[in-house]
């Protein structure tokens, strides 16, 4: 734990008010706040978690700051059901993403840290590919990779950059809303599953009566929201989704398994036809301090919608390392080979968070 930090916040036997320990927590530029009965309240950054030092809360301690941020209604939803999705904005604080659990000792809170200004395409780093893809009329892009990637904030980019250049209608469905886009050129509706429609199949399902040119799905959980989404991408409609699969050919085999043997020769044959990329990412700490996103590029050409056709899924990263200057597609290795010779990253972050260690392994050895 940093002196900075103990400085900055000192120990208080009073209850703690949470709204002025998110307004605190955001000043260390932390992604998330952790409250748990039997341990100071803890942030991370860059990917560790630092211990506060605040007096060690106890379960009335946690009860009162979670039951402070929410309504009635949702006090009502977490006590059935032992678990609560919501995002809320603090005025003059920020906006976050929280989830409160049951643990054996009582409630718990995970709160994630959302900007409220949104980040541009070029501001976030990304490549100049992403401003190709979202020129698209038609067809289905994933983001993908584990809980705390970045995914949100690669999505919320690319919709930015089309509000600020694109007349279209973008509906989004999520749970819970994070990013809240103001209407520039583009029109958005955005949802909050639970509050304003029973789930993301319900919503898609009415998606494509509401006019939309395009449609994030905060999450593609099962076989209906899947099928929902392809046929979306299929019928004209730019669909924007999220699964938590650590490579982009595993994206693919992910959502075909999600489907019975019987269809899912359907389901190969509507991917082949309505993927456009899948952007698989992980954020990886810089030397120094900070994250950089890796991101692991698939974009379809004929020879990728062949593959999948005829699944071939297996052969699939192989076509991703043939001529990239042409195809604009890169490996998560080749990105963690760049960002090591750049200094961007050391050798062990690159192992630790490669999903082909071994690949990487190899490389370095022979470079």
């Amino acid at each position: 734990m940093s002196e900075e930090i103990e400085g900055q916040i000192a120990p208080e036997k009073k209850r703690l008010d949470i709204k002025k320990l998110l307004k605190s927590v955001l000043a260390f530029k932390s992604s998330d706040l952790h409250l748990v009965v039997g341990s100071e309240p803890q942030i991370r950054i860059d990917k560790e978690l630092r211990a506060l030092n605040l007096p060690v809360l106890d379960a009335k301690d946690v009860e009162e700051m979670a039951y402070s941020l929410i309504e009635d209604k949702q006090k009502k939803e977490f006590e059935e059901h032992n678990e609560l999705d919501f995002s809320f904005e603090l005025e003059n604080i920020g906006r976050f993403r929280a989830n409160y659990y049951r643990t054996i000792h009582g409630i718990a809170c995970a709160f994630r840290m959302i900007p409220i200004e949104i980040p541009t395409l070029d501001e976030y780093g990304n490549p100049p590919i992403f401003k190709e893809l979202i020129k698209k009329e038609k067809g289905l892009i994933l983001v993908t990779g584990p809980t705390g990637s970045g995914k949100s904030t690669t999505l919320a980019s690319m919709l930015h950059e089309i509000n600020m250049t694109e007349r279209r209608h973008i509906i989004t469905i999520e749970d819970p809303v994070e990013f809240v886009h103001k209407n520039n050129k583009s029109l958005f509706s955005q949802r909050d599953v639970g509050s304003n429609t029973a789930s993301f199949a319900a919503a898609l399902k009415y998606a494509l009566r509401q006019d939309p040119d395009i449609i994030l799905i905060g999450e593609m959980r099962d076989a209906e929201t899947i099928g929902a989404a392809l046929t979306a991408a299929e019928t004209g409609h730019l669909v924007f989704g999220t699964l938590h699969t650590n490579s982009a050919p595993g994206t693919i085999n992910r959502i075909i398994d999600v489907f019975d043997g019987e269809a899912q020769a359907q389901v190969r044959a509507q991917l082949a036809t309505s993927l456009v990329a899948v952007i698989s990412q992980t954020l990886i700490p810089r030397i120094g301090s900070g994250k950089v996103a890796s991101q692991e590029i698939l974009i379809t050409n004929p020879a990728i919608a062949n593959q999948i056709r005829e699944d071939k899924v297996h052969q699939i990263y192989s076509q991703m390392q043939l001529n990239q200057q042409e195809t604009k597609m890169t490996t998560q290795t080749q990105q963690l080979l760049e960002f090591m010779q750049k200094n961007i990253i050391s050798k062990e972050n690159a192992i630790k968070n490669s999903n082909r260690p071994e690949e990487l392994i190899k490389v370095l050895e022979n470079l």
